[in-house]
């Protein structure tokens, strides 16, 4: 595994890992309060391709504190990991939650960049209630890091299909294990995540899967609308899994992932019920 650092006008600093064979280019993009670490399974999977795996601002190795948290610096970002480091191809991108929401920002902003775009667990729709950013600022605040040892976390973080994760991207400092996140960054970011994209998502000419988990985040009605105001979409039901399905129903979400990337996985895919 190579390990790259791209300099942002900005002065943030984006560490991009990237693993697999000369095959075509994959960007994975990780979900709030998470890392590149996480995707590493997914990208192993993924041998015959060179996959470029991204800590977005204020996550993993990349810059903790950068001053600009909005949609647009994100979005930058990752433009300039696939301008710098695709050599000249373009790629497919994979993003599961806030990774997803940058990712279909990014096929937005740059389709000629852009080959297709899988969401997992991600949506467009925005929250209208400031109490949920604010709910997860104050989660991630509590935790009482620095943790003694990885027990303790564990302890502390129960037993979720992130909290593997949450727990292997621990920082080991002289005072303990500590996140490499901060709670008032996270919830910044997610706020500005929070804001509807509706026009952008219409407007969206790359080949596009949605998939979603049978226990994520998201109702009925929600995942029908995101398909109802773009019908070019390809709909996925994961038949088990949470909103982090990609570490909880990994062979399922590999699978589909798979099949789709090939794009024979690109005709007639939708929800089992229908």
């Amino acid at each position: 595994m190579n390990t790259h650092f791209i300099q942002r006008p900005d002065g943030v600093s984006v560490a991009v890992d990237e693993i697999g064979s000369d095959g075509p280019v994959v960007v994975l993009l990780h979900g709030l309060a998470g890392s590149s670490r996480e995707m590493i399974p997914t990208a192993r999977a993924l041998s015959d391709h060179r996959v470029l795996m991204v800590d977005q601002r204020g996550h993993g190795r990349t810059t903790r504190r950068p001053e600009d948290l909005s949609r647009a610096a994100f979005v930058s970002d990752v433009i300039a990991v696939i301008e710098e480091l695709s050599q000249g191809q373009r790629v497919t991108l994979v993003g599961q939650s806030m990774g997803a929401h940058t990712a279909f920002l990014v096929a937005a902003t740059r389709p000629d960049l852009v080959d297709g775009l899988v969401m997992l667990e991600g949506h467009v729709a925005g929250n209208e209630d400031p109490e949920e950013a604010a709910g997860l600022g104050r989660y991630f605040a509590s935790w009482p890091a620095p943790f003694a040892d990885e027990k303790t976390a564990r302890e502390f973080l129960g037993d979720e299909a992130i909290v593997d994760a949450w727990v292997a991207d621990l920082k080991t400092t002289p005072t303990g294990l500590v996140p490499r996140f901060d709670a008032d960054i996270m919830q910044r970011t997610i706020e500005a995540v929070h804001e509807p994209s509706w026009e952008q998502w219409q407007k969206l000419s790359v080949p596009t899967v949605a998939i979603f988990a049978k226990n994520g985040m998201f109702s009925e009605a929600e995942k029908s609308e995101l398909i109802r105001r773009r019908p070019d979409t390809h709909r996925v039901d994961l038949s088990s899994g949470s909103h982090d399905a990609h570490l909880d129903n990994f062979e399922e979400w590999i699978g589909v992932l798979q099949l789709w990337m090939s794009r024979e996985g690109t005709r007639g895919t939708t929800s089992p019920e229908r």
